[in-house]
């Protein structure tokens, strides 16, 4: 068992959102990687997709995803399951915003809209 105390979480902070990582392969070995997801009201991420599923929960605040499918509003307690290689993004409630817990491959790569290849975002490595 490997137990990762609160002191030694990563934080990460972009344009859009603060992400905190519970576990992932660099941080207690997991092949799943935990995070949570803060974003202010209003907040817009890029469009991208990812190379694996993703399961996002809200925990307060709410969010719209955006994809070819449309738009899905997500409130608190809601759960989204967003399928790999799905071109979306996320917007913050514009009232509330948004923490949302999520959990995915630790080994997922990031890719936006034009094709660019992020990699594997530092949050989930």
């Amino acid at each position: 068992m490997n137990v990762i105390r609160a002191l030694e979480r990563r934080v990460v902070e972009t344009p859009n959102a603060v992400m905190t990582t519970f576990a992932s392969p660099a941080l207690g070995g997991a092949a799943r990687s935990l995070w949570q997801v803060r974003m202010v009201p209003g907040a817009t991420g890029p469009w991208h997709r990812m190379s694996g599923d993703q399961v996002w929960t809200v925990l307060d605040g709410g969010a719209t995803v955006e994809s070819a499918d449309g738009h899905t509003v997500l409130g608190a307690g809601d759960t989204a399951v967003l399928p790999a290689g799905e071109l979306r993004r996320l917007v913050a409630d514009p009232g509330a915003g948004l923490t949302a817990v999520v959990t995915g491959d630790g080994d997922a790569r990031a890719g936006l809209a034009d094709g660019t290849d992020r990699g594997v975002p530092e949050w989930i490595a």
